[in-house]
């Protein structure tokens, strides 16, 4: 009999999901109390998007975005990237896992997929599409 682990899940699993979201929380209170002691990362405003998780909880990609404009996201990325170690432990202080997750960071791309999707639906032909009743549909 097949061992059911060895079949790839079709998403994360809830303890994934929770943990990214515990971990997302932590780093945004203690980005937004400014407690690394880094000059350039407390002169930034950063938002963390989202938090993905692996299976065996060890490695956490963060998704972060600077907010208003003061910084690129390439210095954002690389100031959290200077400071990871503290960060991840003080995430590891405020939680309770068996090991600290390492945190890489990425930039967050959802507002510009969000801009994409709102383009595309303000597309003429798509709107068309969209009016048209279903009785309409040409069947094929």
């Amino acid at each position: 009999m097949a061992n059911p682990r060895s079949f790839p899940a079709k998403g994360p699993s809830q303890r994934q999901l929770r943990v990214g979201e515990l971990i997302r929380r932590t780093l945004s209170e203690i980005l937004s109390r400014g407690e690394i002691h880094d000059v350039e990362l407390n002169a930034m405003s950063i938002t963390v998007g989202e938090v993905s998780v692996s299976v065996d909880l060890k490695v956490a990609t963060v998704y972060v975005m600077p907010l208003m404009g003061g910084a690129t996201v390439e210095a954002a990325i690389a100031a959290l990237a200077r400071n990871k170690y503290e960060l991840r432990r003080r995430v590891s202080a405020e939680m309770t896992l068996k090991h600290s997750p390492e945190l890489r960071f990425r930039p967050d791309d959802t507002y510009d997929r969000l801009e994409e999707a709102r383009r595309m639906f303000s597309d003429p032909k798509v709107q068309r599409d969209i009016a048209a009743k279903p009785d309409d549909a040409v069947e094929e």
